[in-house]
C-alpha cells in the first residue's frame, strides 16, 4: 500500500487520519464530507484497515493484505457494521441506527475497535438523526462512528459538533485524467470524463466502466435540447413520461443541472472548465441567448427540486414547473 493508502489526492486528509492512529488519539466520530464519488467512502475503509491493521507496515499505514484489511475492504469485516439506505436517494430509517447502536455496545470480536460506517448521511431521516445522537453520546471507548455526507450542513449541527469533520474537494482534473488512462482509458475519452466527474474520481471510474451511464447522459442532454423550444403539450407530456421513475428522474435532472451550470458559467464569463467539455458548441450558443438571471433561476430550481425529491412530492407536478420554467429558445 503507498503512503497515501492507494488513494488518489486527498493527502492531507490521509497525513491528519494516520497521525491520529501512530498517537493512539483517534476521536470517537469522523464525518468525511464532500461530493458523492470523491472518495468519502474509500477514505473510510482505508481508515478502519489503518485502525484494525494486525500487520501493518509502520504506525497508521495498513498492509493492505492481513485478513482485517481484506475483510475490512470487502466490507464484511466482524467488528464493521455499514449503515446506509437501501438504495442511493432513499431514507436511511431509524431502525437501522438503532441495531447500529446495540451492535457498538459489543466488545470487538476480532479487532481493537468497533466501527460503524453511516454512508451518505444526509440521507436519514428526523428520527434517525436524533437516534444517532444518542449512539455519539453514550458510544464506549472501543466503538467509533465514520460519517459520510454531501455537506456538513445537510446535519443537524449537535451531530456536527460531535464529529471531526473532513472536508474533501475535487481532484485535479489532470490527476483524474491519468488515473482513467492507467485503467484502459484512451485519451480523449479519459479527458472526457474528468471533466464529467469534476474531479471526483470514484464517480469518473463509474462512467468509464458503465458505457450505459454515457449513452444515458447524452440522451438526456438531446432531450434538453429538444425541450427548450417545446410547446407548453410537449414539456406536460415529457413531465409525465419523466415522473414515472424517480430514480431514474433524479438521474435526469442531475445531468441537466450539471450542463446548466456550465451555461452560468459561460454567462457569467467565468473561464472555470466546464464539466460538459463535449458540449462546447451547445453550452456556447445557448449562453448566447438567456440571461444571467435567468440562468441562476434554472439552475437554482434544479437544484431545489433534487433536494425536494427526498420528500414525498408530487413528481410529475415537480417536473411541469420545472420545465415551464425554462427560457424558451
Amino acid at each position: 500500500m503507498t503512503d497515501n493508502w492507494n488513494l488518489l489526492g486527498h493527502e492531507w486528509a490521509v497525513d491528519m487520519l494516520r497521525q491520529h492512529v501512530a498517537r493512539d488519539s483517534a476521536r470517537h466520530a469522523y464525518l468525511f464530507a464532500g461530493p458523492p464519488g470523491v472518495g468519502r467512502r474509500t477514505l473510510a475503509l482505508r481508515f478502519a484497515q489503518a485502525l484494525n491493521c494486525t500487520q501493518t507496515i509502520e504506525a497508521g499505514m495498513p498492509c493492505g493484505k492481513c485478513r482485517d484489511c481484506k475483510q475490512i475492504e470487502a466490507m464484511q469485516h466482524p467488528d464493521l457494521t455499514i449503515i446506509q439506505a437501501e438504495t442511493e436517494g432513499g431514507t436511511l430509517k431509524v431502525d437501522q441506527v438503532r441495531e447500529s447502536r446495540r451492535s457498538l455496545t459489543l466488545k470487538p470480536y476480532q479487532s481493537k475497535y468497533r466501527l460503524a460506517l453511516f454512508v451518505r448521511f444526509q440521507e436519514a431521516n428526523d428520527n434517525a438523526a436524533n437516534a444517532l445522537l444518542k449512539v455519539l453520546e453514550e458510544a464506549p471507548s472501543y466503538a467509533l462512528l465514520i460519517l459520510t455526507a454531501d455537506n456538513p450542513e445537510q446535519l443537524l449541527p449537535t451531530i456536527v459538533s460531535r464529529c471531526e469533520v473532513l472536508r474533501l474537494r475535487p481532484v485535479p482534473l489532470e490527476m483524474v485524467s491519468s488515473f482513467l488512462r492507467e485503467r484502459g482509458a484512451d485519451e480523449d475519452t479519459a479527458r472526457l470524463l474528468a471533466h464529467i466527474s469534476g474531479g471526483r474520481p470514484g464517480f469518473a471510474l463509474r462512467l468509464l466502466q458503465d458505457p450505459s451511464a454515457l449513452e444515458f447522459r447524452r440522451e438526456k442532454l438531446s432531450d434538453l435540447q429538444t425541450l427548450l423550444p417545446a410547446t407548453r403539450v410537449e414539456k406536460f407530456a415529457y413531465a409525465d413520461k419523466l415522473s414515472k421513475d424517480k430514480d431514474s428522474m433524479r438521474r435526469v435532472l442531475l445531468v441537466w443541472v450539471s450542463f446548466w451550470r456550465d451555461v452560468l458559467l459561460r454567462v457569467g464569463g467565468v473561464s472555470t472548465p466546464i464539466a460538459n467539455a463535449d458540449q462546447v458548441q451547445e453550452i456556447e450558443f445557448l449562453a448566447g441567448l438567456v440571461s444571467l438571471s435567468e440562468v441562476r433561476g434554472v439552475v437554482s430550481n434544479l437544484e431545489k427540486a433534487l433536494a425536494r425529491m427526498d420528500a414525498s412530492v408530487n413528481a410529475r407536478l415537480l417536473a411541469e414547473v420545472l420545465l415551464l420554467d425554462w427560457p424558451k429558445v
